[in-house]
């Protein structure tokens, strides 16, 4: 099962983070989910980019590849006509064997080359998109804490603020004889009248 968190730039645009009193200010979320938006946007267009470029350099292995095919076959053709042609041929044949080999080490070599640099730079992209990608998740997490922590906070209470209140003793006691962090009114059920 694969455990990869997905997320798409319309994800990001159409989340819906919820409304509380005294939350984070809307205008500074939608500037930041639209920044994330376009982060994301920008790494599927490079990861498309570079995935085409992959492509492309798989394509040109194949094709050198196909190359070697037709080089071995050039030289298998080469040893049959060594049988027919004689001392002759056996030297033209015995030539073109050893520029065939040489261009096809060449080839495979280069075409080993030009696979391990894809490789090591398909690896050094994806560790960079992992990264990248635990960085946001770090980012997103702190903020969805940041979010929750704000809406489970209690909201302060001034002095004053219910009816029939008077402001909390020194002793951290309301009149009503509730003590001063637990608001006191119909809310709560401690001052009924």
């Amino acid at each position: 099962m694969d455990e990869t968190f997905h997320l798409t730039p319309l994800d990001v645009r159409r989340y819906d983070f919820g409304r509380s009193l005294r939350g984070y200010d809307p205008e500074r979320v939608e500037q930041f989910r639209e920044q994330v938006a376009e982060e994301l946007e920008r790494l599927t267009r490079q990861t498309q980019e570079l995935e085409a470029k992959a492509k492309g350099f798989h394509e040109q292995l194949r094709a050198f590849r196909e190359r070697d095919k037709a080089l071995n076959d050039a030289l298998v053709s080469a040893q049959q006509l060594r049988g027919e042609i004689r001392e002759q041929s056996e030297r033209e044949a015995q030539l073109i064997i050893r520029e065939a080999r040489a261009e096809a080490e060449r080839y495979l070599e280069e075409s080993r080359t030009e696979s391990r640099k894809l490789e090591a730079h398909i690896a050094e992209l994806e560790r960079a998109r992992r990264n990248h990608l635990a960085q946001l998740r770090v980012m997103v997490e702190r903020q969805l804490s940041d979010i929750m922590a704000a809406e489970n906070a209690p909201a302060p209470v001034s002095p004053g603020s219910f009816a029939g209140v008077s402001a909390p003793a020194s002793s951290g006691v309301l009149d009503n004889g509730a003590p001063a962090s637990v608001p006191a009114g119909p809310a709560t059920g401690l001052a009924q009248g």
